[in-house]
């Protein structure tokens, strides 16, 4: 019964949140573009559906996801865990004793942003529209590394304490080199990559990453340290899909030129 409250709850809190969004496009097709809504009763039916899909989702969030992120994170940054693997008690935790926590962070960032819906769409919408240039693992898996990197990298910022601007200045300064030696194909498709793993699968599992580790690392904040790591999920993923395409051009101009040699 508390269950059933808790998601009629939220339910009727995603509504107040939707509504907007729907008398805006409504609004705009009767008002502005003065047509009847085609396929009304399945759009009806499909706006039903997003609701129910959402609250059940947030539902899912707080009940799972978060608190599954922050054990994960209080357990592997546990004194008594860490400490399996150093010879004398006395020791002083180092930042290279959290190795485990990297490893966890690089692979839950790579596991949820393959399974990221949003990400799933622009990859099969770039295949698409350039004829199948751009291939939808390849993008995926491109992805993938470069939110797993950033994840692990800004994991090792919270427990190190390094000021995240350090990082994030550091960061576009390589994309904005990048940008100039890029295919142009790529460049829009890796800007809007990093923004596409912000999204509902990534942002919840790495902000309770972030926070949980924050809260069990001695020394760090939650509020200040916790929050970061989704800045690093939206960075990487532009570094690394830029740096597919720039391997990819050169290995066609070497595959290009190789061919030519032998024909000649």
């Amino acid at each position: 019964m508390e269950l059933f409250l808790h998601l009629l709850d939220t339910g009727l809190t995603t509504l107040k949140d939707v509504l907007p969004i729907a008398v805006i496009i409504f609004g705009f097709q009767l008002l502005v573009i003065r047509r009847p809504i085609p396929n009304i009763k399945k759009t009806l039916i499909g706006f039903c559906y997003v609701l129910i899909g959402l609250a059940l989702f947030l539902v899912g969030l707080e009940e799972a996801l978060f608190p599954i992120g922050k054990l994960m994170a209080q357990q592997l940054t546990h004194p008594e865990f860490i400490q399996t693997g150093i010879t004398q008690s006395t020791k002083l935790i180092q930042w290279h004793d959290y190795k485990w926590v990297y490893l966890f962070a690089f692979t839950i960032g790579f596991a949820t942003t393959i399974a990221e819906p949003s990400l799933i769409a622009v990859a099969m919408k770039a295949h698409s529209v350039s004829g199948g240039a751009i291939g939808v693992w390849g993008l995926r898996v491109a992805v993938g590394l470069g939110v797993a990197f950033g994840i692990a990298l800004g994991a090792f910022r919270i427990v190190t304490g390094t000021p995240l601007h350090y990082y994030i200045i550091v960061g576009y300064v390589v994309v904005v080199f990048q940008t100039f030696y890029a295919p142009r194909l790529i460049v829009a498709l890796a800007y809007d990559s990093g923004g596409v793993t912000t999204s509902t699968v990534t942002v919840p599992l790495v902000a309770a990453l972030g926070l949980g580790l924050a809260s069990t690392v001695p020394g760090r904040s939650p509020l200040v340290d916790g929050f970061g790591l989704v800045a690093f999920a939206s960075l990487f993923p532009i570094m690394t899909v830029m740096g597919f395409a720039q391997v990819a051009e050169w290995r066609n101009r070497k595959s290009k030129r190789h061919r030519s040699e032998q024909g000649d």
